[in-house]
């Protein structure tokens, strides 16, 4: 009689210790040809069920957190295990309904503002200021994305809880196409995992999250073949060019002149209405001031005078100040010196906020008070989430950090970084699809005309150029914070999701 063959995923331990013996024996049985458990492929940390109510419609939903396990692609062994919380609609047919991914920036963010603050079926309550006091609240979000479709929120490389497998080094994703290449085969995993490839496919990110999304288009419609139906891009930071402040880079010092002017506009109590400021702003920008510091060294002194004065009007500082600056105010000084008679600065996410530094004549600041505001509501509202998803982890969820850097500029090492390339020819490949952005008249980090000068300069023809829309708010860089601009971003998004699934033709 032949013995019942040893299951060698199993391993029995034996009162006394016997424990190591028969590991040992399992182990041998391996060698000699069993056949090995199954690799891990992911992780269910938490799940739950609920529902949100929008525009009148109840709608359920079915959620759960996740660990997915990235493997080499052809060694097969694990290198990261990727955090994703997913919203999916039960007894939607998987192949009719959208689904989205989306990411925040940094790089080195999770996901947790687009997922609590303005995509997610629950979102954190602020105040008008959005400085709530603790407890802080949860609810349901009668803006959610959910409406439209489902989401999947996802936590790149050494944020949330995506960490590096044993033996892999976490630095290994932390560069830009390394990231492109780590998410989009994320993608491809949750589509073959959750069937769903033959869904409406599209892509969301915040800032940087706008470079990953643009990298991770192309790469997946020429990597994997996979067609999108839209991008939705939230302030923007497609041409790192247009937002980064070095010696002979003019570029951003034109762009970000309108939410300089917007700002001043807010502080210092200017009549008049804000539209007609920044048109007024932008043309100056474009006809006078662009040219001006093209010239250099050879601007004649009146025309000089003539545009530090017009410079003065528009961001409320003098114009003996303006000209000492070379007629180029940076954002950081900026941040400190429109309000340095009060010994306060302004925000870089959001401009309206104002902050109190130890130093009043410095020229840096010592942090945001526009993200130091909400950094403690979002970090208590997504543990009290997944504790209630029955998440019980000891680890650290990174909601940002520093972990990622020195980040790796790929080939940008002397230039700045610009996706704009990969977002053009994604473009071109696939007639249908469609990009939607939205950018704030208060941020400071990623100006709405440094979006505009990004998106006019892609090379289009007209044709796929009509595919672009882009959308301003009266708010900051996470202008869905904002709650009536919250409001007005789901409308928006709503029409623009209806137009690439053909609704609107």
């Amino acid at each position: 009689m032949s013995e019942k063959p040893v299951d060698p995923t199993v391993v029995v331990v034996l009162p006394g210790g016997g424990g190591e013996p028969l590991a040992k024996a399992l182990e041998a049985q391996l060698k000699a040809g069993a056949p090995p458990a199954p690799p891990v492929t992911h992780e269910l940390w938490g799940e739950g069920e609920g529902q949100v109510t929008v525009g009148g419609a109840v709608l359920p939903y079915k959620v759960k957190v996740e660990g997915l396990v990235l493997r080499h692609e052809d060694e097969g062994h694990a290198q990261v295990r990727v955090s994703v919380t997913t919203y999916l609609r039960p007894g939607a047919a998987p192949g009719a309904r959208p689904i989205t991914f989306c990411f925040n920036g940094g790089p080195g963010s999770s996901s947790v503002w687009l997922h609590l603050g303005a995509f997610g079926p629950r979102r954190v309550l602020l105040t008008p200021e959005l400085s709530p006091r603790p407890p802080f609240v949860l609810s349901d979000n009668a803006y959610t994305l959910f409406e439209e479709s489902d989401l999947v929120f996802v936590d790149p490389p050494s944020t949330g809880w995506s960490r590096a497998q044993a033996g892999q080094d976490a630095k290994t994703w932390h560069g830009v196409t390394a990231d492109v290449e780590a998410m989009s085969e994320l993608i491809r995993l949750v589509l073959t995992r959750e069937g769903r490839w033959a869904s409406p496919i599209f892509l969301a990110g915040e800032s940087y999250g706008t470079t990953r999304v643009a990298g991770i288009a192309l790469r997946l419609h020429e990597r994997f073949g996979v067609s999108l139906s839209g991008l939705v891009l939230i302030s923007c930071a497609i041409d790192i060019g247009t937002l980064e402040f070095h010696p002979g880079n003019d570029l951003p010092y034109v762009v970000i002149l309108p939410t300089l002017a917007a700002t001043a506009w807010y502080h210092l109590g200017r009549e008049g209405d804000l539209n007609e400021l920044l048109a007024e702003v932008e043309e100056f920008a474009l006809e006078d001031y662009g040219p001006a510091l093209m010239k250099g060294a050879r601007l004649p002194a009146d025309e000089r005078r003539v545009i530090a004065e017009r410079l003065s009007l528009f961001l409320g500082l003098s114009r003996e100040y303006i000209e000492r600056c070379d007629l180029r105010v940076s954002l950081e000084r900026f941040i400190k010196e429109l309000l340095r008679d009060r010994r306060r600065t302004v925000g870089r996410l959001d401009g309206r906020f104002v902050g109190a530094d130890r130093d009043g004549g410095g020229e840096i600041s010592e942090y945001d008070p526009s993200f130091s505001s909400i950094l403690g509501p979002f970090t208590a509202a997504l543990h009290q989430h997944m504790h209630s998803l029955g998440v019980r982890r000891d680890d650290e969820y990174r909601i940002i950090t520093e972990k990622v850097n020195p980040w790796r500029w790929d080939g940008a090492e002397n230039r700045a970084l610009n996706m704009s390339e990969a977002l053009r020819k994604v473009m071109v490949q696939q007639p249908h699809l469609q990009v939607f952005a939205a950018s704030g008249l208060f941020d400071l980090a990623t100006p709405y005309m440094a979006t505009d000068y990004t998106f006019d300069h892609l090379v289009l023809d007209g044709s796929v150029q009509s595919r672009i829309q882009h959308e301003r708010y009266p708010a900051g860089h996470m202008m869905y914070v904002h709650e009536p601009c919250l409001v007005q971003l789901k409308s928006h998004l709503s029409g623009f999701y209806a137009r690439c699934l053909g609704a609107e033709e």
